[in-house]
């Protein structure tokens, strides 16, 4: 985290020429905000967003694109705020002082942390069920096999900032492809699915409920706040003062892309398939690949559904990475430590080497609720976060008085609240 001096490089006077080309870098950026989005919780989306219902699912569509680029790009804006170099975290310790620095930093933290433990238990559950099942091999002991696919994937963030980045927009590629050939293979199949919820508009007060319930499970679908923080430091450096305006054309690009992708996945799947097949495949706790394989009995299917499967959390996995590895090292920082940076970047990395090892042998099922209660946080942060520093910190004052304002604050509210009752009920 370096603490440079305000003013703008000279290199930045060229800058607005730059703006008007589109460069490989804001691809490779696009790329990764996209893979670090759309993962392994695209795979269950059709399910959860599907059993609402035809009219409360049309509605979300319309909602997905506003709720997701206003959102992100409001966070963005905030860590561009801050001086030149910055993170999320050193941003928030610069607007609101050292403590809720602190505070804002551990919540970060956690918030991001245990998701990445999730993905390392469902990338050994995935490659272990495809060596037993698809290549009829018996996978080695768990504590072996976790061990060398985490210390894969570690090995790809030793690499750099850069370098993840880059393995993320590859990655994306075959996982575009893959959501593609199902949409399509889906086609012939479509019935109707549910469209025999159509004609049944719902009464207000329970289209509203049905909608109440299921705005988290947009957010957190498309959710890629761990790598904003990231993104925004690097357009910082890379355009100066114009990282704003290329910053938006970035993110409206990735999020037109991946909710034009997800939800033309998520149709064709709820054309295919009946509300009651819907809630049998959440009855039952498989993703939607899963589910369809056992459907169609087809071994195309399923011999791709692991690999597009291994594909989606490695991607949201790296993505993660870079969050929680911010976050901890903005820890160390608040606590007045401060070694070298490839010092902390080595016990950064075996801290997450051994914590996500041992989850993932162990294989615990709280983790589902460690990830339900880290959701109210990552609202707080992408949605309410950003809003309330418009109204408060002068460096956002020229982003006041937006309507889209009131949206984002609107829908982290509900979002928050939502997750809560689902808690408590």
């Amino acid at each position: 985290m370096n603490d440079q001096a305000n003013s703008v490089d000279e290199r930045y006077a060229t800058t607005p020429a730059t703006l008007t080309s589109w460069s490989r870098q804001d691809t490779t950026w696009m790329l990764g905000l996209f893979g670090t989005a759309i993962g392994a919780g695209t795979l269950f989306l059709p399910i959860n967003a599907g059993l609402g219902g035809f009219w409360p699912l049309v509605i979300l569509a319309l909602l997905a694109f506003p709720m997701t680029f206003f959102a992100h790009r409001g966070l963005t804006r905030f860590v561009l705020s801050g001086r030149e170099g910055s993170d999320i975290t050193d941003v928030v310790e610069e607007h609101f002082g050292i403590k809720a620095g602190a505070l804002i930093t551990l919540l970060y933290f956690f918030a991001i942390f245990p998701i990445l433990l999730i993905y390392s238990v469902a990338l050994t559950n995935t490659v272990s069920s495809f060596m037993e099942h698809q290549l009829h091999i018996m996978p080695p002991p768990r504590a072996i096999l976790a061990f060398v696919l985490i210390l894969g994937l570690l090995a790809v963030v030793r690499c750099g900032e850069q370098v993840i980045v880059k393995a993320m927009s590859l990655m994306v590629y075959p996982f575009i492809v893959a959501l593609l050939f199902l949409a399509v293979y889906l086609v012939p199949h479509w019935n109707g699915g549910i469209l025999s919820t159509a004609s049944e508009v719902p009464a207000p007060s329970a289209l509203l409920n049905t909608l109440w319930l299921a705005i988290p499970v947009m957010v957190f679908s498309f959710n890629h706040s761990p790598i904003i923080s990231a993104f925004a430091v690097d357009q910082k450096r890379q355009y100066g003062a114009h990282a704003e305006e290329r910053s938006s054309q970035i993110l409206s690009r990735a999020h037109l892309l991946m909710v034009a992708m997800v939800l033309f996945f998520v149709f064709s799947c709820v054309l295919t398939l009946s509300p009651a097949q819907l809630a049998e495949a959440k009855a039952q706790n498989l993703s939607i690949l899963s589910y369809l394989a056992n459907h169609f009995d087809n071994p195309t299917i399923a011999f791709a559904a692991p690999l597009i499967a291994f594909v989606a959390i490695a991607k949201s996995f790296l993505g993660h990475y870079i969050g929680a590895s911010e976050g901890l090292k903005g820890l160390v920082a608040k606590t007045g430590r401060r070694p070298a940076p490839k010092t902390l970047d080595r016990m950064t990395a075996a801290f997450m080497l051994v914590v996500c090892w041992i989850v993932a042998t162990l294989n615990p099922s709280i983790l589902g609720m460690i990830e339900t209660l880290g959701g109210p946080v990552i609202a707080s942060i992408l949605f309410l976060m950003p809003m309330y520093a418009i109204r408060k910190v002068p460096a956002m004052a020229k982003y006041r008085g937006q309507a889209s304002n009131v949206f984002v604050t609107a829908v982290g509210l509900v979002a928050i609240t939502a997750l809560v009752y689902s808690l408590v009920a």
